[in-house]
């Protein structure tokens, strides 16, 4: 495929994404007259026409277009993913990793793993980013990531999923006294008149211990919502609220200490996440190959 039929799919599918010629311009950084002609030209090599510039809403795909699009999001992507290939180095004294994780493995995960593998493969450059476990899924099948970290369960079609490990959770509080000893055993109704410090509602944590109150009929007085787990921890450590999270953030924190829920909330499988037949590069299996080494080593709980 030549580098001018290239540039028209790429130009097509900024009219496609925009709906607009004047915002794909601007994207583009070219014209709109020049636009506008690539776009005619690419119309006529294929012999219909792609865009219905007609409707009052702006551009839209024909029939055609949408069928043409298809194809060339996935021909795009496959490119990207031969480039990649061929300059991909199995002694892995070079590479390039694209990881997505859900938040709270940023909070004990991420830092241990991407420290072991720039010590081990300093040559492997890797680019993290925090995101919901839908958008993770949603990247890889677009070919925007290798790997991500997130929960096992239902999934989009087309993600494979390998089990790392078993997450389980507590009910945490500050430290007592050492003289004290370890809290005793809390009874779930016992949260009906604990306040609360949780993490907010876009956090797959947070739908998890939902539903394990709404099972068990407990409505929770939440005084404090935050989206980091690095300041619920704060908040906790200097008040007489409790949150929940999972043990490893829990371990990380000496100021923390965990209070055992009867029954105990349910675990949940972290995985390894991928496009189903994506291309492996070398350094995305020398990541795995860490992920699952590291947490045999921190003696989690099997998946």
């Amino acid at each position: 495929m030549a580098a001018l039929e290239l540039r028209h799919l790429r130009y097509l599918l900024a009219v496609a994404e925009h709906a607009s010629f004047t915002r794909a311009a601007e994207e583009l950084r070219i014209s709109q007259p020049t636009l506008s002609q690539q776009i005619k030209q690419l119309e006529s090599t294929v012999g219909v026409q792609l865009l219905d510039r007609t409707g009052r809403s702006g551009v839209r795909l024909t029939d055609a277009g949408e069928t043409y699009v298809l194809h060339a999001r996935r021909a795009l992507r496959d490119l990207a993913a031969a480039e990649r290939a061929v300059h991909d180095v199995a002694d892995l004294t070079r590479g390039h990793l694209r990881l997505a994780v859900t938040p709270t493995f940023t909070a004990y995960l991420v830092g241990p793993l991407a420290a072991e593998l720039h010590a081990r493969h300093p040559g492997i450059t890797l680019d993290v980013k925090e995101m919901a476990q839908d958008r993770i899924e949603a990247c890889l099948l677009a070919d925007e990531l290798d790997l991500g970290i997130a929960f096992d369960g239902p999934h989009l079609p087309g993600i494979t999923a390998t089990p790392l490990y078993a997450e389980t959770l507590s009910l945490v509080t500050a430290a007592a006294a050492p003289a004290a000893g370890p809290h005793p055993p809390l009874s779930v109704t016992g949260l009906a008149v604990r306040q609360l410090a949780l993490l907010s509602g876009d956090f797959a944590t947070r739908g998890h211990i939902d539903a394990y109150l709404a099972a068990h009929r407990v409505r929770p007085r939440i005084a404090v919502e935050a989206n980091s787990v690095q300041t619920l921890t704060e908040i906790v450590r200097r008040t007489d609220l409790a949150t929940v999270l999972p043990d490893a953030v829990t371990e990380d924190h000496p100021h923390l200490a965990p209070v055992a829920l009867e029954p105990a909330l349910p675990t949940r499988t972290v995985a390894l996440l991928r496009r189903e037949n994506a291309y492996r590069s070398a350094a995305a299996g020398a990541f795995a190959r860490l992920a699952h080494a590291h947490v045999r080593a921190r003696g989690y709980t099997p998946a």
